[in-house]
């Protein structure tokens, strides 16, 4: 197993070396370039320099005069140093900004990712055993619906209904006006009724791909030789599903959880910037909007690193919950 680990490292470390070439290379290539509109902003001052006479200062001062490899081997280096630049768009250093808004999408994702689990798990095994019932069929359609339905839709009928017509939330923001007047325990309450509407939203759109899978994976297992023999042994109802089925419609389930581990990082871009929540997700929109280089790469990069995590682990999983699986 050591073996193994170190070997699946190294090996993600030469994947990632290019990934991340691949991300420098296109966000050297971004339409939008932050070093543009400084140079424009600048130039229209007056008795200020020429948009030419800005734009070669601004380059040579971002290190973006150089080509693409040389540049990428520059910001490498800077990234073994332990440099990670001052982000463009909001004038602080990147790891700083990163820190301010990565726990706020942190706690929103794992929040909605251990409802989805609760809430998906159960009701794609109910799904299962009742094949073809209306139970079936009800959990069928509200996991298509949350399959179908776009992010902006349904977080604009939640902010209609229960912010618009019934009032009981705020439309935007991550706290209220009177925020810095309340107690600890009122500022906690505050935030918490601010992340309702889009924790829902997060779960609701997520539970529907792992109730399917579930659903599918644990009809696949009830339909196998070993489930009949049991139940012809006179194992009850329940030991045979949740004892002997289940344990073995993990083993596909542990694929989808281990590559969750990125989205507890990443943030929810869209539902973020629909409901204003100042996290992760909504800062790295507004960074590639405005050609912010330093933290876009700072973030995807973070992003990969998290997937080939997620990845390794999922590994590892498969021979906790499946004995057969070994590792040679």
């Amino acid at each position: 197993m050591r073996k193994y680990i170190i070997k699946r490292i190294l090996l993600s470390i030469v994947i990632l070396f290019f990934v991340a070439l691949i991300i420098y290379t296109l966000m050297r290539c971004l339409p939008t370039s932050y070093i543009e509109a400084m140079a424009r902003q600048k130039s229209m001052q007056p008795g200020s320099k020429s948009f030419e006479e800005w734009m070669d200062q601004l380059t040579k001062m971002y290190n973006m005069d150089k080509g693409i490899i040389p540049g990428y081997f520059a910001w490498l280096g800077s990234l073994f140093r332990g440099e990670f630049g001052d982000s463009w768009k909001w004038t602080v250093p990147v790891v700083e900004k990163f820190h301010d808004t990565v726990w706020v999408s942190f706690v929103m994702g794992a929040i909605s990712f251990v409802l989805e689990l609760l809430i998906a798990i159960p009701l794609g095994i109910i799904a299962a055993t009742k094949q073809y019932s209306k139970t079936d069929y009800t959990i069928s359609i509200i996991a298509l619906a949350g399959i179908s339905l776009p992010t902006f839709f349904f977080a604009s009928l939640l902010k209609l209904l229960f912010s618009v017509k019934l009032g009981w939330f705020d439309l935007y923001g991550l706290v209220g006006r009177s925020y810095e007047y309340l107690t600890p325990m009122g500022q906690f309450w505050d935030k918490a009724a601010h992340l309702v509407m889009p924790v829902t939203t997060l779960t609701v759109l997520s539970i529907g791909g792992l109730m399917r899978y579930t659903r599918t994976n644990m009809l696949e297992v009830l339909n196998a030789d070993y489930i009949r023999t049991a139940r012809a042994k006179g194992l009850s109802e329940h030991k045979v599903i949740y004892t002997h089925a289940f344990r073995n419609t993990l083993i596909p389930l542990v694929t989808i959880i281990g590559g969750s581990l990125p989205g507890l990082f990443s943030g929810a871009l869209i539902t973020e910037t629909l409901f204003g929540i100042p996290g992760i997700g909504y800062a790295s929109y507004h960074s590639m909007i405005s050609g912010d280089i330093p933290f876009s790469m700072f973030y995807l990069v973070f992003l990969a690193v998290l997937t080939l995590a997620g990845n390794l682990i999922s590994d590892i999983l498969y021979a906790v919950v499946d004995p057969r699986v070994r590792i040679a």
